[in-house]
């Protein structure tokens, strides 16, 4: 918090760290560096009140605003983890982080705001830490007005602020220590508590943000990422504020209240950075040009694409009709475990060509490489492969919570001696780098990375249903959605009642996001003589290239092919009609 506080408010206290732009439309609230390092040292202060110690895990349940930035500074400052559960997560969900993690707090709200609507934050958090004994304390701020049950954990927290001293020492911390965990998906069920750690984590998320953006002095970065995401954890909170910047924090939807916000937005903010995810760009392409161009973007010089590949019309179109053809588009290629941007058109030699939808080039000290299914490097131009880091880079996770064996495992095993990405790339005839999407079982759902795994055993709680098998197919807003492959335990006519039940199992054990757009009951699922789903055919089924299934000799029964192939035709002539 030095680096990111301190160091700017000694130099300039009065500039503009945050710019909360509230989902209210036209209520920002600007929040000056001495202004968050007071409201920083007060939560730090009623954090170490209520018994949360250096290495002590802090749960953070909360929306986009100053105090969740806050909160994750108090946490840094005593030397306690900060671990941000995205809020629109499930109790179920929540509970899970918070047990893996050994959490001894959550800071939450009393209810969240999005897109107009309400969000019970509050009630999420009863519900799971019901399931949570490490838990001693709920600290609760008011984002509305409304009263919600307090019991005898609960502390409210901004009357505990108001008591508490506006100086906090902060705690001496060793470069390699912890700053915070977030949980991402893996290709088993169980989501990952990924490491990252004090000085390394900074200076690449602090370096990325300068170069990658060309961040200058006194610009208005506007990065529209949750913080329950990396995204939001390295180019809302920690890159910006290290750089003393100035960054917008988005409380609402790019739909609310019309699908010309982001846009309104930047013309009231004078936005100079623009950094979004491709599947808000697919969303608000189809409502058409008009909503953009009714405001004025002539403060963008740069705009930014995160969280997935971007498609080349959704490409074109940011930057054409957003950018107007003069803006710096960079598509930026990394993840919850590289800490920070790894592969970008940026930085480069000035007015270097920048091939549309593709990341391009690696960052300072990224060393990519492509290996072939022997494991061993491809070497040359216009080649495919598994795209592998070659040498560590100071950003990079460093375990999953205590599970270093699992750590070793997803990244480090495939290619010994390399960290494997779980994606696979190109590269070009000139050696730039294009993302060609996950090598595993991970599906990405509008920018949020899921693993199958974790839908099919949220599914297989439902007693109908013994067995099933989720793949991605691809989605004209989304990237991606989930199609679910389903066998019930005997025929019977509430189908379409256990098709609903399905679907709000998913919803209730991950999120609303997690839960599949099409769920198909089949006779039985390709498998393989040792048991192992098929789901490679599935994938084929659904993107329809089941002329080409490839080897089907390992199968058990390759009948099973042609049975799932009537039931999805009819399945599809049954939703067009």
């Amino acid at each position: 918090t030095v680096n990111c506080l301190d160091q700017h408010v000694e130099k300039s206290p009065n500039r503009v760290a945050l710019i909360w732009e509230r989902d209210e439309p036209g209520t920002a609230v600007h929040v000056t560096y001495r202004e968050l390092l007071d409201l920083t040292c007060r939560l730090a202060n009623t954090l170490k009140k209520y018994g949360i110690q250096k290495g002590d895990r802090v749960a953070i349940y909360m929306s986009v605003c100053p105090l969740s930035v806050a909160a994750m500074l108090a946490c840094a400052r005593i030397g306690a983890v900060h671990t941000v559960v995205f809020a629109g997560f499930s109790a179920e969900a929540l509970a899970g982080r918070i047990t893996d993690s050994g959490c001894k707090a959550v800071i939450t709200y009393n209810q969240g705001v999005r897109g107009g609507r309400i969000i019970e934050l509050k009630a999420t958090v009863d519900e799971a830490v019901k399931n949570c004994p490490s838990i001693k304390h709920v600290f609760v701020a008011q984002r509305t007005d409304n009263k919600v049950q307090m019991g005898h954990r609960d502390i409210p927290l901004e009357e505990e602020m108001t008591k508490a001293a506006s100086v906090c020492t902060p705690e001496s911390m060793d470069s390699e220590d912890m700053l915070f965990m977030l949980y991402t998906s893996g290709s088993t069920g169980k989501p990952k508590g990924i490491v990252h750690t004090q000085a390394g984590y900074l200076l690449y998320a602090a370096l990325t943000h300068k170069y990658v953006f060309d961040y200058q002095q006194g610009d208005v970065f506007g990065c529209v990422a949750d913080i329950g995401w990396i995204t939001g954890h390295s180019y809302v909170v920690y890159g910006p504020l290290c750089n003393g910047g100035t960054s917008v924090l988005f409380e609402s939807t790019p739909v609310y209240p019309d699908p010309g916000r982001y846009w309104e937005v930047v013309q009231r903010l004078k936005i100079n950075q623009f950094y979004g995810a491709p599947t808000a760009i697919r969303l608000l392409l189809n409502y058409g040009e008009e909503w953009v161009k009714k405001y004025d973007r002539s403060s963008l010089k740069i705009l930014g694409s995160v969280g997935e590949p971007i498609n080349n019309e959704a490409w074109q179109w940011f930057y054409q009709v957003v950018g107007e053809g003069r803006c710096t588009l960079v598509d930026t290629w990394w993840q919850t475990e590289t800490g920070g941007i790894c592969i970008a058109p940026r930085p480069s030699e000035e007015k270097a060509e920048i091939v549309p939808a593709m990341a391009m080039r690696p960052f300072f000290g990224i060393v990519p490489v492509l290996m072939d299914e022997n494991g061993k490097v491809i070497e040359g131009n216009d080649v495919s492969g598994a795209l592998c880091i070659a040498q560590p880079w100071p950003g990079m996770a460093r375990t999953i919570y205590g599970d270093h064996q699992r750590f070793i495992e997803a990244y480090f095993k495939a290619y010994p001696g390399y960290y494997f990405t779980g994606d696979g790339a190109y590269r070009t005839q000139k050696g730039y780098y294009q993302i060609t999407g996950r090598m595993d079982d991970i599906i990405n759902i509008s920018g949020h990375r899921l693993g199958t795994a974790e839908i099919e055993d949220a599914m297989a709680d439902h007693p109908e249903v013994p067995e099933t098998a989720v793949v991605g197919y691809p989605h004209k807003i989304k990237g991606e959605g989930a199609f679910a492959f389903i066998v019930l335990k005997e025929q019977t006519d509430h189908v379409d009642h256990i098709k609903e039940e399905l679907k709000s199992i998913v919803a209730s054990k991950i999120a609303k996001y997690a839960v599949p757009d099409h769920i198909l009951v089949v006779k039985r699922l390709p498998k393989t003589r040792s048991g192992k789903i098929m789901r490679r055919l599935l994938r084929k089924v659904v993107t329809e290239q089941s002329g080409n299934m490839g080897d089907v000799t390992t199968l058990d029964d390759p009948s099973v092919v042609k049975e799932i192939l009537d039931a999805y035709q009819k399945y599809k002539e049954r939703s067009s009609s």
